[in-house]
């Protein structure tokens, strides 16, 4: 492995002892960072995507600015689609737009299993490059979407408070569903592979969607499909499972082989030790918007929650993506709280 200057991250990924849990945020490369919105002014999202050059820019600022114990590559669960024939355009004020969406099998009929070199060889350019750039510095994460996640998208068409539309494709066509998913599984491993090769760190497996899903279904439709993922890479790589709303899965996801499970904000730390079996180590699960508050506070309440989880086999991280209005400062009390922890 690298001869990382900073390697907390992956020793809590093992589940070895530290002297202070590391931290990182989802979606730490991008919005709330001003550097990023000069470059969001002059290039569109998808291109912000495919040049290199940008994308390690936008990775590794965080870094410098507010001093995180990870990277993660800045990229887009939705390139997945675009490699397997699928168009996927970002609307602004709408989010993603998939003009045809996949609601027929004559539809799905034009959805391929990629050469995943040929169609994103950027992302796996874009790491190489990162790497470089980090120089060692701290460990690389990257990351795809739950294969349900992306068929969300996919049958929806758009972002949706309730994915209806997907939810009907499975229940009257599971056949196509189950196609689908299976497509965009065998496309994720090779993507992640390629990743893994291209030299990330660890990876992780963002479910977002899958707390749509009641629990029996949330195990046909979409942790069967995370399951291949992480049983493709586990040798490999850690893997980091993230289920937002999937608190009544940590159960299965703890016996997964993931090295670490993702727990959102609705489930406390004591409930998310005892469901995953106390033995995985868990990375989460500040609200948000719970950085709005003053700084002072945020830092009193990261203290708690460290408190709450343990120092050991435990990632300090939001409970989903830090949003686009937290101010710098609120985003750096954050990671200063962690980097200031002392076990008592």
């Amino acid at each position: 492995m690298n001869n990382l200057k900073n390697d907390l991250f992956l020793k809590a990924l093992k589940g070895e002892e530290v002297s202070r849990p590391p931290v990182w945020m989802m979606r730490q490369a991008g919005r709330y960072l001003p550097d990023f919105m000069k470059l969001k002014e002059k290039y569109d999202f998808f291109t912000r995507c495919r040049t290199p050059e940008l994308a390690t820019e936008i990775t590794v600022m965080p870094i410098h600015q507010v001093g995180t114990d990870a990277a993660i590559l800045f990229s887009d669960i939705l390139v997945v689609p675009q490699a397997m024939n699928i168009e996927v355009e970002m609307k602004p004020g709408l989010g993603p737009w998939l003009p045809h969406p996949i609601r027929t099998q004559k539809d799905l009929d034009q959805v391929i299993v990629p050469n995943v070199y040929e169609e994103l060889g950027y992302v796996f350019d874009a790491i190489k490059m990162t790497k470089q750039e980090l120089t060692n510095e701290v460990p690389l994460i990257g990351f795809a979407g739950s294969p349900w996640t992306i068929l969300c998208y996919c049958v929806q068409g758009q972002g949706s408070k309730n994915f209806d539309k997907a939810k009907e494709l499975c229940f009257t066509q599971p056949a196509v569903a189950h196609r689908l998913l299976q497509k965009i599984t065998d496309t994720t491993i090779a993507y992640l592979k390629g990743k893994v090769e291209a030299g990330v760190d660890a990876v992780q497996i963002f479910d977002s969607w899958g707390g749509m899903l009641a629990p029996t279904d949330y195990q046909e439709f979409s942790w069967n499909y995370i399951q291949q993922i992480i049983d493709a890479l586990k040798v490999e790589i850690p893997v980091i499972a993230f289920g937002k709303g999937c608190w009544f899965a940590l159960d299965s996801m703890a016996k997964s082989g993931a090295a670490a499970l993702g727990v959102d904000w609705t489930c406390s730390p004591k409930n998310a030790r005892y469901l995953s079996g106390g033995n995985i180590t868990l990375q989460g699960n500040f609200d948000p918007s719970r950085l709005f508050s003053p700084p002072a506070e945020i830092k009193k309440m990261v203290k708690q929650m460290i408190d709450e989880f343990g120092k050991d086999k435990y990632i300090v991280n939001l409970g989903h993506g830090i949003l686009p209005n937290i101010p710098v400062e609120n985003a750096k009390a954050f990671v200063e709280a962690v980097k200031e922890y002392e076990f008592n």
